[in-house]
């Protein structure tokens, strides 16, 4: 007889875990589809993101320059310390052989002194420990042997000094190479940030900006107030390079970051200042009231200080203000001004 038993029904427990597991990838399912795609940063959440990437690009920019001139420095310190070592070196060679002159004529007119012999062979600062010998050696003799010690020390001190600035100069080198890390980061997220935006969105942002520095330019211009003392050609210099673009660490001619370019212009009045935006800050007299700013003074912005530009009259500026930009006028209150500079 064919068989006719029941086929096997599933247990309980598998039928609850199977109905459960179903229950929630339709709820899933359905969350998924109702949930809200991410939505893409508006124009300007991206410009105001990028403006404060430039803006932590800059204060790391200010620091590089900080390092780099300090490198420098190091390099023309160190480089004077070893000219003077190896001249000094020079002078211990011509006392030894002088010495040893005076050792020849003893020899040929009876016999070197014993004592003389042992210093020609012998350390001078260990010798003329022994001050016994002085009693054995002539005057002139002992004069020389004097200054060959104290040559000898000073050389000593000489490089032990170069020493720590080799040292110093190592480790300014180490962080020159962070801060440029830091900068090239900082740049690299904004423009990955404005590579988002659309063509149409890019060009508004750019025309805008157009608009500002145009107005700023008509602003400044109108107040007819010339810069005038030493300041009134960094000013013109300044503005002879308006259009240049803006590079982290350059100092002109064809591009400048903000202390690059308000030091390259003094430069050209034959006015020599710190290549930083805090080392300018300290460079003159401190114009605290902005109604008290001539043009052709600095001006100096943020908190620590990490932003130069020359004033330009009618509450305008002239700088350099950030990578992607151009040498142009701006607002002053499109900062937060802290003092002005007068040089």
């Amino acid at each position: 007889m064919a068989s006719h038993r029941r086929p096997k029904q599933p247990s309980r427990t598998r039928v609850t875990v199977l109905t459960t597991a179903a229950a929630a990838a339709v709820a899933l399912s359905s969350q998924a589809a109702n949930a809200a795609p991410s939505e893409k940063p508006s124009k300007d959440e991206v410009k105001a993101k990028v403006d404060k990437l430039y803006e932590e690009a800059e204060q790391a920019t200010e620091k590089y320059n900080g390092a780099k001139e300090k490198q420098e420095k190091l390099q023309k310190e160190i480089s004077t310390i070893q000219d003077n070592v190896a001249r000094g070196q020079e002078e211990v060679n011509e006392l030894r052989d002088g010495l040893g002159s005076m050792a020849s004529a003893q020899y040929r007119s009876g016999g070197i002194d014993p004592s003389l012999q042992l210093f020609l062979s012998a350390d001078p600062d260990d010798y003329l420990d022994k001050a016994s010998t002085l009693d054995q050696l002539s005057a002139q003799q002992v004069d020389a042997l004097k200054k060959i010690q104290d040559k000898q020390r000073e050389l000593a001190q000489e490089r032990a000094e170069a020493s720590d600035k080799l040292k110093d100069l190592a480790a300014t080198r180490s962080e020159l190479g962070k801060k440029k890390k830091e900068v090239q980061g900082k740049l690299a997220e904004a423009q990955k940030l404005l590579n988002s935006l659309t063509a149409a969105e890019k060009a508004a942002l750019d025309a805008a900006q157009d608009r500002a520095s145009r107005e700023s330019e008509r602003t400044a211009l109108s107040s007819g107030a010339p810069a005038t003392g030493r300041a009134a050609s960094a000013y013109s210099a300044a503005q002879s390079k308006i259009g240049s673009p803006y590079v982290y660490g350059a100092s002109g001619p064809s591009s400048f970051d903000c202390s690059g370019l308000t030091s390259w212009a003094f430069a050209q009045a034959g006015i020599s200042i710190p290549r930083t935006s805090q080392a300018q800050a300290n460079a003159g007299t401190r114009i605290y009231s902005q109604s008290d700013l001539q043009v052709g003074d600095l001006v100096i912005f943020y908190g620590d200080l990490h932003h130069v530009g020359f004033y330009a009259g009618n509450g305008q500026v002239l700088h350099a203000p950030r990578s992607g930009t151009v040498v142009r006028y701006e607002s002053i209150n499109n900062m937060p001004y802290q003092f002005g500079v007068r040089i």
